[in-house]
Formats: structure tokens, sequence, C-alpha cells
């Protein structure tokens, strides 16, 4: 999840325009029926997290586009407040839509009380430890969460525990330096607090036991797929400028499969920001960090649960040329790692709440944007 991402809050609030977006959601919901994936492998979707941060209406007015623009999957999150969080997916569901729930693991209520978060210095939001999360109350959250979400009727695709646990971003193990510059680790040996990040790593893997037990309970979401927290492709260059301690994703998921949990999950979570550059760069930038991605009795598949590339343009219409041919470029790379069934899913980020990365511009989806969520896509010319 990138760093600076914001929430744009907007008044729509005129009684004749919440009408008629009423109106289109139940002509649409009338007609909207659960979306086929391209192939029973592949999922191409959006990311909208926080909802639950907006009205209600926001909520119909972003997922409606969000459907209306042949988007078949979403990822949304859950956190608080959840009651709004449940809400959105509730939306999201009627709409036809295919759900990935990333569980926010940062929420207060699954940790002790009076237990402090881990200082972000002002840089950085302040952020719980991962060691620190009390497995009896992410039990009794998440099961209170899925009873209602089950009521609903709501059925989830996917379910994704946490985010970017291998980054301090998400992950209070793992420090942010009081003053950035210098070198942070390269490997866990150098970590500054091991021993914490790999009790992190411990609990981490009892969350997800967790979340296939309490799924499997469920009516409506127990075939739902596991899916392990998207991991962070940040540099090592990019942690060094930042001062904060990040883990390659490969090395964080040999700490995962060596504490057992392949046996919990379905894929493999991973985020992937390959910047713009030449065709053959671009594609190593998807590639490479994806090495680990195994098919049949060989490991896991992965899922990217996030990806994106910028487009700092602000102007209307949006000029959107060379994201576009950035993304394709992107798109092809993930098509051949699905064919090889090394890859399951695809989920842009952002749909309208990132400056730079968002795909929703000028009250339209953008030419980059309609490539990115495209279920269809053919594949890029060759380059």
């Amino acid at each position: 999840m990138h760093l600076g991402k914001s929430v744009s809050k907007r008044n729509y609030g005129t009684a004749s325009a919440r009408l008629a977006l009423s109106c289109a959601l139940v002509v649409l919901c009338s007609l909207v029926q659960a979306p086929v994936a391209a192939s029973e492998v592949a999922r191409i979707g959006v990311n909208r997290v926080n909802l639950g941060w907006l009205s209600r209406d926001e909520q119909k007015r972003v997922l409606t586009e969000i459907a209306t623009s042949g988007a078949t999957h979403v990822r949304l999150s859950l956190s608080r407040p959840v009651d709004k969080s449940i809400e959105a997916l509730e939306i999201a569901d009627r709409l036809g839509l295919r759900i990935l729930l990333e569980i926010q693991l940062g929420n207060k209520d699954f940790y002790p009380e009076g237990t402090r978060p881990r200082s972000g210095f002002n840089r950085v939001w302040d952020v719980h430890r991962l060691s620190d999360l009390d497995l009896g109350r992410y039990r009794a959250g998440l099961r209170s969460a899925l009873q209602v979400i089950d009521e609903k009727g709501i059925r989830l695709d996917a379910v994704e525990p946490g985010n970017e646990i291998n980054y301090s971003a998400y992950n209070g193990d793992l420090l942010v330096y009081r003053t950035p510059g210098g070198r942070t680790p390269r490997t866990v040996a150098e970590i500054a607090d091991r021993d914490a990040f790999e009790r992190g790593l411990d609990t981490y893997v009892e969350v997800v036991r967790i979340t296939r037990e309490e799924l499997a309970v469920t009516e409506h979401s127990r075939g739902a797929a596991i899916v392990s927290a998207g991991l962070s492709d940040v540099s090592v260059g990019e942690a060094d400028r930042r001062g904060m301690e990040r883990l390659d994703p490969g090395e964080v998921i040999s700490l995962l499969r060596a504490r057992g949990i392949d046996r919990q999950i379905d894929a493999y979570g991973i985020h992937i920001y390959p910047g713009q550059k030449a065709a053959a760069a671009l594609r190593r930038s998807v590639t490479s960090p994806l090495e680990f991605c195994r098919s049949g009795d060989a490991g896991k598949p992965c899922w990217v649960t996030e990806w994106g590339v910028a487009n700092t343009a602000r102007s209307c219409p949006i000029d959107d040329r060379e994201r576009e041919a950035a993304v394709r470029v992107v798109r092809d790379a993930f098509s051949r790692l699905m064919e090889e069934r090394r890859l399951e899913a695809a989920f842009y980020y952002d749909w309208d709440t990132q400056a730079s990365y968002s795909v929703w511009r000028c009250g339209a989806l953008s030419p980059a944007g309609a490539v990115a969520i495209d279920p269809n896509f053919p594949g890029a010319p060759a380059q």
C-alpha cells in the first residue's frame, strides 16, 4: 500500500443527485449477474481500500463507478469502523463484484489495552508491533465480523490477513529510524530487534490459521481462498532514504514457509510497483520479485494484491499514453505468469484516492485504467 495514500472526501449533497444515484444502483443491481472471470485461474481487479471512512452514498458512488467500468474483482479492507467497512462489502457484493478482503492487522481492537504503537517519528504513521497482537482478540473480532458478513449473504472470494508485514510502515517490529539516510538491514540477521520480528512472524502464522478456521464455519465464504499478507517491494535504496527497515519478499516467504504457512494458505501475496522504464527492464522488474511463485506440487502461486504505475499529470483530459504503454507491458508479463499457473490474481492500486496511481481521473476511467482492469486482456504487442 503506497505511502502518501489519502482519501479525498467530497460533498455530493443534493437530494436529486442522491436520488439519481440510488435509482441507478437499483437498476444496475437488477441487471448485473455474478461476473465470470476470464479463466478459472486469473482474477483481475482493482483496489479501493478504506471505504469504511466514507458515507454510504459515497460508497455506493465509488463502487458503482467500479462495477460499471467493467471491473469484476475488487480488493476492499476490513478496518475501523468495521460496521462501515461491512456496509461497503454488502454494496460490492450486490453489484456482482467479487471481493478480496484485506484484514487490517493495525486495528487497535486486536491488541491488549494500553499497548503502545511504535513511533514513525512524524514521517509515517505510528503502527502496532505484530508481536504484540493478541490472538484471542483477533479471533473474537474476526468471528464477529464474519458473522455479520455471513448474515448479510455476502460471499468473500478471498481473504488476505495483513498487509506489507515485511516493511516498517505496516509492522511495528521493524524500525523507523529517528534520522533517515543511513544503511538499513539487508537480511533478517541485521534487523535491530530480530527476536521481536520473528515472534511477529510466529504470531502471523497463527493469525492465518485462525482466519482459515473462522472462514470454514461460515455459510457463504467457507470456500474463500486464503492469501498471505501482500509483501512490499520497497528497495534497499528507498528504505535507506526513508530510514525504514524492510526485508526482501523472498526472504520473508522462506521464513514463513519454515513456520508451516503453506499448510494454511492458498497463495502468497506480494505488491509490485515497477515504475516506468524500457519494456525489457520493465518486464524484469515485474518477473524478478515473483521468482518464488510456483504451481502445483512445487509450491504456492502468487497473488499480486497491489500493483501500479504512476502518472503525475493532473490535467483534464488526462494524457495517459506513457502509463498505458507501461501498463500493457506489465499486463503482458502477468499474462505469461498466469499461463504458467504461477500467478493467479493481479489487483491494480488504486481506483481514486492516490493522486499519482489512481485510474479514475477527470470523472472517468483512464485509458491505462481500462487496460489495467480488463479481465480479457490479450497480452501486449511485442516491443
